[in-house]
């Protein structure tokens, strides 16, 4: 059970269904608050922000739905990184192309198999970057964000992401930080950022 205010997920679903107005249904919208809610809620530790990262994770998951259906115009391209947990791999690309990015490309990171929590030496070792990783948590793997994305990076997540005709589609060999330790997990981001700094200069150039 949470602490926030019954009217809170309301509020929600009637913003979001002002904001995709012409592009989605109210019951659309509720839907998507709905999975996010329920995903939210088993790994969210503090109750009190549970509907602000609702709101967020619903927004995602309706202007992915968007994209991928044609109903949105992408003004940046869509980079999207998976691994088995998005709990470091995937998580630490993404951090990093949005850092070094600097806007320029819209990234989402997602697992074939999400666990509950980041790795917490993946928070740590990005946050000797700079890098806060302070909203993000493991998300699965959409049918809708696959579509959405136009360069699709996968590490260790074997086939479970399905293949659409005009992707972009490479396949990382990358440690994988569960297990590792600090000296190790460092080490496995300065891979990723200088693979994320190659992948940049490619898709912005």
């Amino acid at each position: 059970m949470t602490s926030s205010r019954p009217d809170a997920y309301t509020a929600i679903v009637e913003d979001l269904t002002y904001s995709y107005e012409g592009t989605f249904s109210r019951e659309s919208v509720q839907l998507a608050v709905d999975q996010a809610r329920q995903q939210l809620e088993n790994v969210s530790t503090i109750p009190t922000f549970l509907p602000v990262l609702v709101a967020k994770d619903a927004r995602e998951r309706l202007s992915a739905a968007a994209q991928a259906e044609g109903r949105l115009t992408k003004k940046v391209p869509e980079l999207l990184f998976v691994c088995v947990h998005n709990a470091g791999r995937s998580q630490m690309a993404a951090a990093l192309a949005e850092h070094l990015s600097n806007g320029r490309v819209h990234v989402r990171s997602a697992g074939s198999q999400p666990s509950q929590q980041l790795n917490p030496l993946v928070v740590q070792a990005l946050a000797e970057r700079g890098i806060a990783l302070t909203e993000a948590y493991p998300k699965p793997l959409t049918d809708s964000v696959t579509r959405a994305a136009d360069v699709i990076v996968t590490m260790g997540c074997g086939d479970a992401c399905p293949v659409y005709p005009g992707r972009r589609y490479e396949d990382w060999t990358v440690a994988d930080p569960d297990g590792a330790n600090l000296a190790a997990v460092r080490d496995i981001r300065d891979d990723i950022q200088a693979r994320v700094t190659a992948l940049l200069r490619e898709v912005l150039d």
